[in-house]
């Protein structure tokens, strides 16, 4: 009973909206993500972080679609520095249906799926926000280990506008690869 007990309390803490985010309205999904141009490398620019990838570096996210429609994720990065550890965490993506693609659950483990909104994606499929309605997670990612600043800049904007607070983001450190 004392896990099962501490089991949801871990639950209600790790998925808590605070007051901020029920004063905002939810986040609007882009209206439609083409799943096999959205596959591949994603590297992450900018992000509010969980707790995993708090001191991450080189940060990757690596999409992969499956047969059945699913996709599997596969995130790496260096911990704490560009010679770091290497961690990495797998999970799927569940795609929910009538969404256009845009709006998944991820679940890196069972039985909890976190919301991914697809918030804004560049026409060429190059730069991409990935929200939360609770606007406690957040991740600016790119094609490239760099972009632009202006881009960068565009982004944040962006992001600002969905609600975030902005004293929360973090620029992810990345080198190009060798």
């Amino acid at each position: 009973m004392r896990i099962l007990t501490t089991f949801l309390l871990a639950c209600l803490m790790l998925f808590n909206v605070n007051t901020f985010a029920r004063e905002l309205p939810p986040i609007t999904p882009v209206a439609h993500v083409d799943l096999p141009r959205f596959m591949g490398d994603w590297y992450v620019i900018a992000t509010i972080p969980t707790r995993f990838e708090k001191n991450a570096y080189n940060a990757v996210e690596v999409y992969t679609l499956r047969p059945d429609g699913n996709v599997a994720t596969s995130f790496h990065f260096r911990n704490g520095s560009f010679d770091g550890e290497r961690k990495e965490i797998h999970s799927t993506g569940f795609v929910k249906p009538g969404t256009g693609n845009a709006v998944w659950g991820v679940q890196v483990f069972w039985p909890l799926k976190a919301q991914y909104i697809v918030a804004w994606l560049k026409d060429d499929y190059s730069q991409v926000i990935v929200a939360r309605d609770a606007r406690d997670y957040m991740w600016v990612m790119a094609r490239t280990p760099t972009i632009a600043q202006a881009d960068y800049d565009a982004l944040l904007a962006r992001v600002q506008a969905l609600g975030y607070p902005m004293d929360k983001v973090r620029k992810v450190p990345q080198q190009a690869r060798q």
